[in-house]
């Protein structure tokens, strides 16, 4: 009995002896293929942390290009009120026209021959015989010294887009000279009328008051290269 129980003894021995390097290199492999998995499980994590950089940057950039699109969209908003205050004030300049004319017009038919024979009478005093040479300019007269009307009465009133016509105008004479309100003014013309003008273009051109380098002119549409010398007055 003892000879069996020595060789089971040594083959105990044996059999844990050949187990105890197996385990050990098992788990010399385990833990090497541990740092293994913590890389591949760090890879992830070092990639997740990269990418907040580059979303950061998206961000950024997102952030810089929002007040430029949101200039431009203010802009194109501007624009497109300003446009449309544009077309508004040309239409009703165009209605305003239309307006004058057809008072004008009923104004005409309302008068009687008599009154148009004594308008002409009147005005062919003012008619030149040799304009070129009989007009002045306000620089030639020394300079403007009459009334000067203020810039924002002067845009809503006169300019080339605010004609109208003389004989339907409030009229009176000061010193044997005719004096027209228009737009809250009265003015007067200095130079004489040009002696190619109609006779009658008082009563149906359209005319309109503007300020030219040195003084105001009163200028008719059909004769757009002539201006002749007016002065304003405050009554």
């Amino acid at each position: 009995m003892k000879p069996i129980g020595i060789i089971s003894a040594t083959a105990l021995l044996l059999l844990l002896g050949i187990a105890a390097p197996a385990n050990a290199r098992q788990q010399q492999q385990e833990e090497k293929a541990k740092p293994a998995k913590q890389e591949q499980q760090a890879r992830p994590e070092k990639q997740q942390q990269a990418k907040p950089p580059q979303q950061q940057h998206q961000q950024q950039q997102q952030q810089a290009q929002a007040p430029k699109q949101q200039q431009q969209q203010a802009r194109g908003q501007q624009d497109q009120q300003r446009q449309q205050r544009q077309q508004q004030a040309i239409v009703q300049q165009g209605q305003q026209r239309q307006q004058r004319q057809q008072q004008d017009n009923r104004s005409a038919q309302q008068r009687s021959p008599e009154q148009v024979r004594v308008q002409q009478v009147a005005w062919l005093g003012d008619r030149a015989h040799s304009w070129q040479s009989e007009h002045h300019t306000w620089q030639q007269r020394g300079g403007y010294k009459g009334y000067s009307v203020p810039e924002y009465r002067f845009r809503s009133h006169y300019g080339q887009d605010h004609g109208f016509r003389i004989y339907s105008l409030p009229v009176r004479y000061v010193g044997g000279h005719r004096r027209f309100q228009y737009g809250g003014y009265w003015f007067g013309l200095v130079d004489p009328w040009p002696e190619y003008w109609s006779d009658d273009w008082y009563d149906s051109d359209d005319v309109y008051v503007d300020y030219h380098d040195d003084g105001y002119y009163l200028y008719d549409r059909r004769y757009p290269g002539d201006r002749i010398a007016i002065s304003f007055y405050l009554n």
